[in-house]
């Protein structure tokens, strides 16, 4: 007797699992700007008041104020150079044209003045000096020397942070004037010698449009200017991500970011020195 087993169905085939929809993008990813540039206004407001607080770090201030310097001066001085060139030459061409070759002298002194002298020494800051400040604070952050300073009741702001700032600023305040002597002197030689002005004129037209206030802005320009770029370098320097790699990313990061708020910073001021300060003669 054998027994007859039915035949067996094959099981149903599996229907194809369906397409999850798109996640949409975390919170967090949309909030990662503004949670970034809430700690670089924290960082500056800290920078702020701990700046009068004692004991203040006049020896790391003073290294700090020479390799900054030391990087910088020469670069600047370089640099002015053919920026008063390309001014006076351009400003040359355009008030010939225009017949008010009178006004040469003034309208160069003071485009070099207000606006090239101060983005000069700002960029170069940020390019020479706060680079290095970067690197410097984040290798130690990866080092863990800022968590041990922390652990033994030493803020790396005040010790750290703030002395670097107060050195960029005052190297930005001291470069500046030196920009602009350099960068006038180079004006006024190609102007006269390239252009054949002449001596008088060029001296008479800078008296009748240049005033006080504006070597001021000038210098307040270069002043903040120092700030932002010592602030963003710290402030990438003290939050790098992934490890030596992450301390590279961090110094271009802080470059790029420094040009963009010198420019925004730049209209800004410019914008209110105009509206405050009345023209000479108006």
């Amino acid at each position: 007797m054998t027994l007859e087993l039915p035949p067996r169905t094959p099981p149903p085939e599996a229907s194809p699992p369906e397409a999850a929809p798109p996640r949409a993008p975390a919170p967090s990813r949309l909030l990662a700007p503004l949670r970034e540039s809430g700690k670089l206004f924290a960082l500056a407001a800290t920078v702020s008041r701990d700046i009068f607080r004692r004991p203040f770090q006049f020896r790391e201030f003073v290294e700090q104020f020479w390799f900054v310097a030391s990087v910088t001066i020469l670069p600047a001085a370089l640099v002015s150079i053919p920026f008063g060139a390309v001014i006076a030459l351009q400003v040359g061409s355009l008030t010939q044209q225009l017949g008010a070759q009178s006004f040469t002298g003034g309208a160069s002194v003071l485009a070099v003045i207000q606006q090239a002298s101060p983005l000069i020494v700002a960029l170069l800051i940020a390019g020479a000096g706060g680079s290095a400040i970067c690197a410097d604070l984040g290798s130690r952050k990866i080092r863990e020397e800022l968590d041990a300073m922390e652990v033994m009741g030493v803020s790396p702001v005040q010790r750290l942070v703030v002395p670097r700032v107060l050195a960029t600023m005052l190297v930005a305040v001291l470069l500046n004037g030196m920009v602009s002597v350099v960068g006038t002197l180079g004006g006024y030689f190609f102007n006269v010698v390239m252009q054949g002005g002449t001596p008088g004129a060029y001296l008479s037209g800078f008296s009748a449009l240049a005033q006080l206030p504006d070597l001021w802005i000038s210098e307040i320009k270069a002043l903040v200017f120092g700030f932002l770029a010592g602030i963003v370098a710290a402030h990438r320097g003290l939050n790098p991500r992934g490890g030596p790699k992450g301390v590279g990313d961090a110094v271009n990061q802080s470059v790029v970011i420094t040009f963009l708020l010198l420019f925004f910073v730049n209209m800004v001021l410019t914008a209110i020195y105009l509206q405050i300060v009345p023209a000479k003669g108006a």
